[in-house]
Protein backbone atom coordinates (compact mmCIF):
# COMPACT_ATOMS: atom_id res chain seq x y z
CA UNK A 1 0.00 0.00 0.00
CA UNK A 2 2.85 2.39 0.76
CA UNK A 3 4.33 1.90 -2.71
CA UNK A 4 0.92 2.49 -4.29
CA UNK A 5 0.45 5.65 -2.24
CA UNK A 6 3.82 6.97 -3.41
CA UNK A 7 2.96 5.99 -6.99
CA UNK A 8 -0.33 7.90 -6.94
CA UNK A 9 1.39 10.87 -5.31
CA UNK A 10 3.83 11.10 -8.21
CA UNK A 11 1.37 10.34 -11.02
CA UNK A 12 -1.01 12.97 -9.65
CA UNK A 13 1.55 15.62 -8.81
CA UNK A 14 -0.05 19.09 -8.53
CA UNK A 15 1.97 20.33 -11.51
CA UNK A 16 0.62 17.56 -13.74
CA UNK A 17 -3.10 17.91 -13.03
CA UNK A 18 -3.92 20.98 -15.18
CA UNK A 19 -2.11 19.43 -18.16
CA UNK A 20 -4.17 16.25 -17.77
CA UNK A 21 -7.27 18.41 -18.07
CA UNK A 22 -5.91 20.17 -21.15
CA UNK A 23 -5.08 16.85 -22.83
CA UNK A 24 -8.60 15.57 -22.21
CA UNK A 25 -10.23 18.76 -23.49
CA UNK A 26 -8.13 18.72 -26.66
CA UNK A 27 -8.15 15.06 -27.66
CA UNK A 28 -11.32 13.50 -26.24
CA UNK A 29 -14.34 13.82 -28.57
CA UNK A 30 -16.52 16.74 -27.46
CA UNK A 31 -18.85 19.18 -29.16
CA UNK A 32 -20.72 22.27 -27.99
CA UNK A 33 -23.13 24.67 -29.68
CA UNK A 34 -21.92 27.42 -27.32
CA UNK A 35 -19.10 29.14 -29.18
CA UNK A 36 -17.61 30.63 -26.00
CA UNK A 37 -17.14 27.17 -24.49
CA UNK A 38 -16.71 25.13 -27.66
CA UNK A 39 -14.32 22.23 -27.84
CA UNK A 40 -11.05 22.31 -29.76
CA UNK A 41 -11.35 18.62 -30.56
CA UNK A 42 -11.87 19.41 -34.25
CA UNK A 43 -9.00 21.91 -34.40
CA UNK A 44 -5.90 20.97 -36.48
CA UNK A 45 -3.65 18.58 -34.57
CA UNK A 46 -0.53 20.83 -34.79
CA UNK A 47 -2.54 23.69 -33.26
CA UNK A 48 -3.72 21.47 -30.42
CA UNK A 49 -0.19 20.28 -29.64
CA UNK A 50 1.08 23.86 -29.78
CA UNK A 51 -1.52 24.93 -27.21
CA UNK A 52 -0.76 21.93 -25.01
CA UNK A 53 2.97 22.70 -25.20
CA UNK A 54 2.39 26.22 -23.90
CA UNK A 55 0.43 24.90 -20.94
CA UNK A 56 2.98 22.14 -20.31
CA UNK A 57 5.92 24.56 -20.33
CA UNK A 58 4.39 26.98 -17.83
CA UNK A 59 2.49 24.46 -15.70
CA UNK A 60 5.12 21.70 -15.45
CA UNK A 61 8.53 22.44 -16.94
CA UNK A 62 9.15 25.99 -15.71
CA UNK A 63 7.94 25.53 -12.11
CA UNK A 64 9.52 22.06 -11.96
CA UNK A 65 12.93 23.41 -12.95
CA UNK A 66 12.47 26.28 -10.50
CA UNK A 67 11.81 23.83 -7.65
CA UNK A 68 14.87 21.78 -8.62
CA UNK A 69 16.99 24.93 -8.45
CA UNK A 70 15.48 25.88 -5.09
CA UNK A 71 16.36 22.41 -3.82
CA UNK A 72 19.86 22.58 -5.26
CA UNK A 73 20.51 25.88 -3.47
CA UNK A 74 18.93 24.49 -0.28
CA UNK A 75 16.03 26.94 -0.24
CA UNK A 76 13.72 23.92 0.08
CA UNK A 77 14.75 20.67 1.75
CA UNK A 78 12.74 18.33 -0.52
CA UNK A 79 11.43 18.55 -4.07
CA UNK A 80 7.85 17.93 -2.94
CA UNK A 81 8.17 20.80 -0.43
CA UNK A 82 7.12 18.91 2.69
CA UNK A 83 7.93 21.66 5.20
CA UNK A 84 5.26 24.29 5.74
CA UNK A 85 7.68 27.17 6.26
CA UNK A 86 9.34 26.47 2.88
CA UNK A 87 6.17 26.73 0.81
CA UNK A 88 5.75 30.49 0.42
CA UNK A 89 8.35 30.99 -2.33
CA UNK A 90 7.30 27.92 -4.38
CA UNK A 91 3.67 29.03 -4.17
CA UNK A 92 4.66 32.52 -5.29
CA UNK A 93 6.58 31.01 -8.21
CA UNK A 94 3.52 29.00 -9.25
CA UNK A 95 1.38 32.14 -9.02
CA UNK A 96 3.78 34.07 -11.28
CA UNK A 97 3.90 31.31 -13.89
CA UNK A 98 0.10 31.12 -13.91
CA UNK A 99 -0.07 34.87 -14.54
CA UNK A 100 2.54 34.64 -17.29
CA UNK A 101 0.61 31.80 -18.93
CA UNK A 102 -2.63 33.79 -18.87
CA UNK A 103 -1.09 36.91 -20.42
CA UNK A 104 0.79 34.81 -22.97
CA UNK A 105 -2.48 33.21 -24.10
CA UNK A 106 -4.10 36.62 -24.39
CA UNK A 107 -1.09 37.98 -26.30
CA UNK A 108 -0.76 35.02 -28.67
CA UNK A 109 -4.40 34.19 -29.29
CA UNK A 110 -6.28 37.30 -28.20
CA UNK A 111 -8.86 37.47 -25.44
CA UNK A 112 -11.64 35.86 -27.51
CA UNK A 113 -9.94 33.48 -29.94
CA UNK A 114 -9.78 30.45 -27.63
CA UNK A 115 -12.64 28.87 -25.69
CA UNK A 116 -12.89 30.69 -22.39
CA UNK A 117 -11.93 27.76 -20.18
CA UNK A 118 -8.37 27.97 -21.53
CA UNK A 119 -8.09 31.48 -20.09
CA UNK A 120 -9.91 30.47 -16.91
CA UNK A 121 -7.52 27.64 -16.06
CA UNK A 122 -4.41 29.79 -15.43
CA UNK A 123 -6.60 32.34 -13.62
CA UNK A 124 -7.75 29.48 -11.40
CA UNK A 125 -4.10 28.76 -10.67
CA UNK A 126 -3.59 32.39 -9.67
CA UNK A 127 -6.62 32.34 -7.36
CA UNK A 128 -5.78 29.01 -5.73
CA UNK A 129 -2.10 29.79 -5.12
CA UNK A 130 -3.01 33.24 -3.76
CA UNK A 131 -5.41 31.87 -1.17
CA UNK A 132 -3.01 29.04 -0.32
CA UNK A 133 -0.25 31.58 0.34
CA UNK A 134 -2.45 33.11 3.03
CA UNK A 135 -3.67 29.82 4.50
CA UNK A 136 -0.13 28.40 4.62
CA UNK A 137 0.56 30.73 7.56
CA UNK A 138 -1.67 28.52 9.71
CA UNK A 139 -1.83 25.05 8.17
CA UNK A 140 0.20 23.05 5.64
CA UNK A 141 -2.62 22.87 3.14
CA UNK A 142 -2.26 20.02 0.63
CA UNK A 143 -1.02 21.00 -2.82
CA UNK A 144 -1.76 17.49 -4.12
CA UNK A 145 -5.38 17.91 -3.05
CA UNK A 146 -5.44 21.32 -4.74
CA UNK A 147 -4.25 19.80 -8.02
CA UNK A 148 -7.00 17.18 -7.81
CA UNK A 149 -9.57 19.89 -7.12
CA UNK A 150 -8.42 21.98 -10.07
CA UNK A 151 -8.63 19.01 -12.45
CA UNK A 152 -12.08 17.98 -11.26
CA UNK A 153 -13.39 21.54 -11.26
CA UNK A 154 -12.09 22.16 -14.76
CA UNK A 155 -13.58 18.96 -16.19
CA UNK A 156 -16.89 19.48 -14.37
CA UNK A 157 -17.46 22.85 -16.05
CA UNK A 158 -16.04 21.62 -19.36
CA UNK A 159 -18.29 18.55 -19.48
CA UNK A 160 -21.37 20.61 -18.55
CA UNK A 161 -20.67 23.01 -21.42
CA UNK A 162 -20.39 20.26 -24.03
CA UNK A 163 -23.36 18.70 -25.81
CA UNK A 164 -21.36 15.54 -26.41
CA UNK A 165 -18.70 14.45 -23.90
CA UNK A 166 -18.20 11.10 -22.17
CA UNK A 167 -19.09 11.28 -18.48
CA UNK A 168 -16.49 8.59 -17.83
CA UNK A 169 -13.71 11.17 -18.04
CA UNK A 170 -15.32 13.19 -15.27
CA UNK A 171 -15.73 10.04 -13.20
CA UNK A 172 -12.06 9.21 -13.85
CA UNK A 173 -11.07 12.63 -12.53
CA UNK A 174 -13.19 12.00 -9.45
CA UNK A 175 -11.46 8.64 -8.95
CA UNK A 176 -8.05 10.26 -9.39
CA UNK A 177 -8.98 12.85 -6.77
CA UNK A 178 -10.03 10.13 -4.34
CA UNK A 179 -6.80 8.19 -4.87
CA UNK A 180 -4.72 11.34 -4.43
CA UNK A 181 -6.40 12.36 -1.19
CA UNK A 182 -6.23 8.81 0.17
CA UNK A 183 -2.53 8.55 -0.71
CA UNK A 184 -1.62 11.78 1.09
CA UNK A 185 -3.53 10.70 4.17
CA UNK A 186 -2.08 7.18 4.13
CA UNK A 187 1.47 8.54 3.92
CA UNK A 188 0.74 10.90 6.84
CA UNK A 189 1.85 13.88 4.76
CA UNK A 190 -1.19 15.90 5.84
CA UNK A 191 -4.02 15.94 8.31
CA UNK A 192 -7.58 15.40 7.04
CA UNK A 193 -8.23 19.13 7.51
CA UNK A 194 -5.28 20.06 5.26
CA UNK A 195 -6.30 17.57 2.58
CA UNK A 196 -10.03 18.27 2.45
CA UNK A 197 -9.61 22.04 2.75
CA UNK A 198 -7.13 22.07 -0.14
CA UNK A 199 -9.39 19.97 -2.33
CA UNK A 200 -12.63 21.85 -1.62
CA UNK A 201 -11.10 25.31 -2.03
CA UNK A 202 -9.39 24.42 -5.32
CA UNK A 203 -12.53 22.71 -6.65
CA UNK A 204 -14.85 25.63 -5.90
CA UNK A 205 -12.43 28.37 -6.98
CA UNK A 206 -11.77 26.58 -10.28
CA UNK A 207 -15.42 25.78 -10.99
CA UNK A 208 -16.47 29.27 -9.94
CA UNK A 209 -13.98 31.09 -12.19
CA UNK A 210 -14.80 28.87 -15.16
CA UNK A 211 -18.54 29.32 -14.64
CA UNK A 212 -18.16 33.10 -14.31
CA UNK A 213 -16.19 33.37 -17.55
CA UNK A 214 -18.45 31.01 -19.46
Amino acid sequence: MKYLAHFFSWVFLPLFMPTYGILISLFVPAYSTNMNMSSLYFAPTPSKWALFTIFFLFSVVAPGLSFILLHRFKVISTIDIERQRERSLPLLIMLVYSLVLFFLLVYKAGATQLPRYYYALPLSGVAVTSIFLLINRWIKISLHAAGAGILLGFLAVFSRSQDQFSIWWLLSALLAAGLTLAARLYLNKHTPLEVYTGFILALFFTAGIHTYLA
